[in-house]
C-alpha cells in the first residue's frame, strides 16, 4: 500500500510539474492572437550546430511556452453558452499583416468620369416612397412601384401642343418600348466595350449606333451572350 501510494504521489508531483513553469523575464502576451513572446535569451552552447541535443530544446522551449500560454488563457473569464463554455478572447493587440494585397481601385465608369467632370455629386435616395393612390410604401422602381405603369393608367393627359385625336395610350405604350430599346442598346454597348477592353487580341470593331445592319447586330449579340462572368455557360 505504501508503495502505491508513494508512486501515486510522485505521478501527481509530475503533473504538477508539466504545468509549472519559471522564467526569468515574464512573457509577453497577445491574448487575441494567441501569441506569446519570450524575451529569454535561450542557452547559446546548446543551440550551436544541428543535432538530437538542439531539437529537444527547441520542442521544450515551445512546450514551455505554449503551457504558460495557455495557462494564461484559463485565467480569463469564461462564459457559457448553448452547452459550451470557453475563455472570452480580448481585443489583438498585435496587429498582424495582410494575408493578400490590398484590392487594386476599380476603374472609374463613363457616368462618374462624366459626373467628376461636370461636378455632379451622388444623392443617395431611399428605395421605398409613399404613393398616393394606393396609400402605402412601395418601390421607387421596377414591378410594383409608386404611382404604377403610365402605360396601363385608365387615364392618360393629352400633353399641350398634342394632336387631341392621336391616342395616348398608344403613344405612351410607344414611348415605353423605345425606352426598353434604347436600354438594351446601351447594355450591348456596355458589353461590347467591356469585351474590347478585356481582350488582348484587338477585336473586330462592335460600335452599336442604331443604323447596324443584321449581321453586325448578330455578332454583338454573340458577344453579348459570352461577355458574363461564366462566359455565356448560364
Amino acid at each position: 500500500v505504501e508503495a502505491v501510494l508513494a508512486a501515486a504521489e510522485e505521478q501527481e508531483a509530475e503533473k504538477r510539474r508539466s504545468i509549472t513553469v519559471e522564467k526569468e523575464l515574464e512573457l509577453e502576451y497577445d491574448l487575441g492572437n494567441l501569441v506569446a513572446v519570450d524575451r529569454n535569451p535561450p542557452p547559446a552552447a546548446a543551440l550551436r550546430g544541428a543535432g538530437p541535443r538542439r531539437e529537444a530544446l527547441l520542442q521544450a522551449l515551445a512546450r514551455d511556452n505554449t503551457q504558460l500560454l495557455v495557462s494564461r488563457l484559463w485565467e480569463l473569464p469564461a462564459e457559457r453558452a448553448g452547452g459550451a463554455g470557453g475563455p472570452l478572447l480580448p481585443e489583438p493587440t498585435f496587429r498582424l499583416p495582410r494575408e493578400k494585397p490590398p484590392p487594386k481601385p476599380r476603374p472609374p465608369t463613363r457616368w462618374e468620369q462624366f459626373a467628376r467632370l461636370k461636378g455632379i455629386r451622388r444623392k443617395k435616395k431611399t428605395s421605398l416612397v409613399w404613393d398616393e393612390q394606393a396609400k402605402e410604401w412601395r418601390r421607387r422602381w421596377g414591378y410594383r412601384r409608386a404611382g404604377g405603369d403610365p402605360s396601363r393608367a385608365w387615364l392618360a393627359e393629352v400633353p399641350a401642343g398634342a394632336d387631341p385625336d392621336e391616342d395616348q395610350f398608344a403613344r405612351l405604350r410607344r414611348e415605353k418600348r423605345e425606352r426598353v430599346a434604347r436600354n438594351e442598346l446601351n447594355r450591348l454597348r456596355n458589353l461590347a466595350r467591356a469585351h474590347r477592353a478585356g481582350s488582348a487580341v484587338p477585336a473586330a470593331p462592335l460600335h452599336p449606333t442604331g443604323h447596324q445592319d443584321r449581321d453586325e447586330l448578330r455578332r454583338v449579340a454573340r458577344v453579348a451572350r459570352v461577355s458574363t462572368a461564366s462566359l455565356g455557360r448560364f
